[in-house]
C-alpha cells in the first residue's frame, strides 16, 4: 500500500474523548446507520484497535475515508491489509483495496457531501464544490475500497 502521504491532522483531547464515548455507543449498535467502529490490529503490538467511522457506501461498493489525513488506522490497516467493521453484535472483515489517484477526487466529494457536518472542517474546500476542485487534495486523504474477505 502508498505510504506517501504525509498530511495527518491531530484530534485534539476533546475529539479523542469524544471518539472514545462516541466509538463506545456505536460499538454496541447505537449511533448513525452509516457509522461504525473500525477495528484493526496494530502494526507493530498487533493489539486491536479500534475508531468510529462514517463509511460511504456509493454504486454498490463501500469506501473508507480518512479525513484526517495518514492516522494510525490507516498505517494499521496498511499493514494489515485488511479491517473488521463492527456494529453492535455483527462484525464484518473486509480487505482493502487502495483507491487510485484518479478514482478520488470523485469519492472524495461524495465523502464531504455526505458527511460535511462531521469532516468539513478538515477539508479546504466547500461541501457541494465541483468535483475538479477535489483533484489537487486527493494525495491528502487516504481512501479505500472494502472487499468482502
Amino acid at each position: 500500500m502508498n505510504s506517501n502521504w504525509s498530511v495527518f491532522r491531530e484530534p485534539s483531547r476533546a475529539e479523542k474523548v469524544f471518539n472514545r464515548i462516541f466509538g463506545f455507543l456505536v460499538g454496541i449498535g447505537l449511533g448513525f446507520s452509516y457509522t461504525y467502529l473500525l477495528e484493526v490490529r496494530g502494526r507493530k503490538s498487533g493489539k486491536l484497535y479500534s475508531t468510529p467511522i462514517n463509511l460511504l457506501e456509493r454504486q454498490g461498493k463501500r469506501f473508507l475515508v480518512a479525513p484526517r489525513g495518514r492516522t494510525q488506522w490507516v498505517r494499521n490497516a496498511e499493514a494489515a491489509g485488511e479491517v473488521t467493521l463492527k456494529r453492535g453484535r455483527t462484525r464484518e472483515r473486509f480487505h482493502l483495496r487502495l483507491v487510485a489517484e484518479r478514482e478520488k477526487p470523485e469519492i472524495l466529494k461524495a465523502y464531504l457531501d455526505a458527511f460535511r457536518r462531521e469532516v468539513q472542517r478538515y477539508f479546504s474546500v466547500a461541501a457541494g464544490a465541483p468535483v475538479e476542485t477535489f483533484v489537487e487534495l486527493t494525495a491528502n486523504y487516504p481512501v479505500f475500497e472494502l472487499l468482502p474477505s
